[in-house]
């Protein structure tokens, strides 16, 4: 493709809108516009297609699954780092403490880059004394998982990690990899990484002790959450734990949970 990048239509931005609808479940408001734009434009001539329309029609195409997917990455919205919300790991904490001599088992289900799943492994290293435990992290993401499962990370992303855990459960990047930190292979050997679509039926995940659902109902609707609640309370043992970000609310949704504070909710003991 050659010269300036082609103008969208109002109808081929429509097209965009239901196809991360139906694929991801989020809704992309008008504003968002330019900047799907920004993200998709390169693809455009990577596929040497002259248009988002055309380019839609590749997505379309039964070989057009691997740019689909690609696709997907670039319009979801990956913004995490390590620790936060930081009152949801003091509660984390507070709950594996307590718990048996079982596996106790947390999943972060919208896990993006990975470093919710890490700071989870963190706490529960730390707090389960030998006791074991086991993090799954998923996403829709796979270039977020690709990520993940390597475990590193600019030092600049370090801003909220402690001390203590840096020198625990961190390397620093030497030669080529200076100015980056690799998660210790021992902590990173207890996190486990794998694809998940929240708006279409789940793979066999088991039960979970804690599940973090953070920061990712914000871009559903009220349908799409109240599906996505539903299939995550499933993976809850009855009496865990559903932590979902502080800027989020369940609102109507008819969860089977009990508000325990502002963002954590239980899933009622049988």
């Amino acid at each position: 493709m050659l010269g300036d990048a082609p103008a969208i239509t109002p109808a081929e931005f429509a097209q965009i809108q239901r196809f991360i609808q139906q694929r991801a479940g989020i809704h992309l408001a008008a504003s968002k516009q330019s900047l799907v734009c920004g993200r998709l434009q390169k693809r455009l001539s990577a596929c040497g297609v002259a248009s988002y329309g055309d380019y839609l029609a590749l997505l379309g195409r039964p070989d057009g699954g691997a740019e689909a997917q690609t696709a997907v990455d670039l319009l979801t919205t990956n913004e995490t780092y390590f620790f936060r919300e930081p009152k949801h790991f003091d509660f984390l904490q507070d709950v594996a403490r307590q718990a048996g001599p079982g596996t106790f088992r947390f999943w972060s289900a919208a896990s993006s880059s990975g470093e919710e799943a890490y700071s989870a492994a963190m706490v529960l290293d730390q707090v389960r004394h030998g006791r074991p435990f086991e993090v799954l992290g998923t996403d829709i993401s796979t270039r977020m998982l690709a990520i993940a499962c390597r475990g590193q990370y600019p030092m600049q992303r370090l801003e909220h990690l402690s001390q203590a855990y840096l020198k625990r459960y961190c390397l620093r990047g030497q030669q080529e990899h200076a100015g980056s930190l690799l998660i210790d292979p021992a902590l990173r050997s207890k996190v486990r990484f794998a694809q998940a679509n929240l708006t279409t039926a789940l793979p066999r995940l088991g039960q979970f002790d804690v599940v973090f659902l953070r920061n990712v109902m914000i871009y559903f609707n009220q349908a799409t959450k109240a599906q996505v609640i539903a299939r995550v309370v499933a993976c809850l043992k009855p009496g865990a734990y559903l932590c979902i970000g502080h800027s989020e609310h369940l609102g109507d949704v008819q969860s089977g949970l009990k508000a325990l504070a502002p963002s954590v909710y239980q899933k009622a003991i049988r």
